[in-house]
Formats: structure tokens, sequence, C-alpha cells
């Protein structure tokens, strides 16, 4: 997996240790590209110091049942995503515009006791993410295409349809579940999801549901 100017192909080309940042409704995969605005100052600080180190960061969302911890801040999910910081800006008024490219997914092992104001994590990378997804090839195109086009034309939204038909199956499937504007159960089924096949089906089923909640004539399938 390259980002930005460095490549991840083994364990140890990543830390077991990471910055976590805590954004609920956020979605971080492989190979996709997540802006940031950063304005929060423990997360300045965060900026400040993963760009003279790793340049790593783990974008998590809360724990979906609300859990909170003994201090008020919430409970993290199990699994989320490292990100390298690709680009940076400064926007003179205190806040940080930051991108950051996906890597690969991880489990969280345990919370870190830190002095930093915000939060670490030792953590587990799926490895597998670092390589070509095998079930690429698999993922039904057309199907995800019908979706995608069903949902654009309920909403009376428009689509770059021809950067679409260039994209590899890989990135359509993450692309598509990034900016897909579900809510944080729906985006952590996407991150969780065990291949691209999987998440594609995934991204599928989720769209079908939300049309159909949206419209009481619309049927199982995508007309």
């Amino acid at each position: 997996m390259r980002a930005g100017n460095a490549r991840y192909r083994l364990e140890t080309d990543l830390p077991n240790t990471i910055a976590v940042f805590p954004l609920g409704g956020a979605l971080l995969l492989p190979g996709g590209r997540l802006p940031l605005n950063i304005f929060e100052p423990r997360y300045l600080q965060m900026v400040d110091e993963v760009l003279g180190e790793s340049r790593l960061i783990g974008m998590i969302q809360p724990s979906l049942d609300g859990a909170l911890r003994d201090d008020g801040e919430p409970e993290l999910s199990g699994i989320g995503c490292i990100g390298r910081l690709t680009s940076f800006m400064e926007t003179g008024d205190g806040r940080y515009v930051v991108s950051l490219q996906g890597i690969c997914r991880f489990r969280v092992t345990q919370e870190l006791t830190v002095r930093t104001p915000f939060r670490q994590c030792r953590v587990a990378p799926f490895l597998a993410d670092l390589e070509e997804d095998p079930s690429a090839a698999s993922v039904d195109r057309t199907a995800l295409l019908k979706a995608f086009r069903a949902y654009l034309q309920a909403n009376e939204l428009e689509a770059d349809w021809e950067s679409v038909s260039r994209a590899d199956n890989a990135i359509l499937v993450n692309a598509l579940s990034m900016m897909a504007p579900y809510g944080p159960a729906e985006k952590q089924a996407l991150l969780e999801a065990q291949d691209l096949k999987n998440r594609a089906e995934t991204l599928i089923a989720i769209t079908e549901m939300t049309l159909a909640r949206e419209n009481e004539d619309f049927g199982p399938g995508l007309q």
C-alpha cells in the first residue's frame, strides 16, 4: 500500500501504537482520502506531533452504544483505519486543514494511559489490507452502479460518470462507501466488511434499505 511518499508492505512498516482521532460518522478506508478540518487544541497538538514522527493517525468512531469512560470521554469502537497525513495547510485562524490517505484497518488491543491530551492505542493492523484485494474482481459492479444511480436520482444529485467509469473496483467501492451520507452504524459496517466484495454488497443493501424507507412504493429491487 502506497500513501503519499511512503510504502507500507510489512507489519514492521507500521507502529504498534498510534494516536487516535475519535470522530463519529467519519469513514476512512484503505486507499481512500479523508479531508479533515482540525480546530480542537488537543487534535492540533496531535497533528503537530505526528508530523514530526510517523505521520500516522488512527481514525476511529466512538462506540456505537454511546458508552462513556469514567472521565466522560466516549469509549472507542473496536476497529478503525490507519491513515497517513499526506497534506497539511495552516488556515491563519488557528485551524489545520489536512488530508489522510488510508493505509489499513486496525483492531484496538489496548487504550494506553498517556500524558498527551489526545488518546493513543496499541493496535493490531489488518495486514491483508496492505495487499491487493483478490475479491475486487468479484465485485458486482453493475449492481453497485445501479444502486448508486438510484440514490442519486432519488435525491436529485449528479455525478461525474466519466470518472466513475474509469475507476477500478477497489477505488469505486471505497470511494462510494466513504462519501455515502449514512450514519455511524452503517459506516462501521462498511469499515468492518470482510473484503471489497462484501463491502460492495453491504453498501448496496444499505442503499436499497434507505431508498425503501424514503419511498413506500420502492420495491425490493432497484428500478
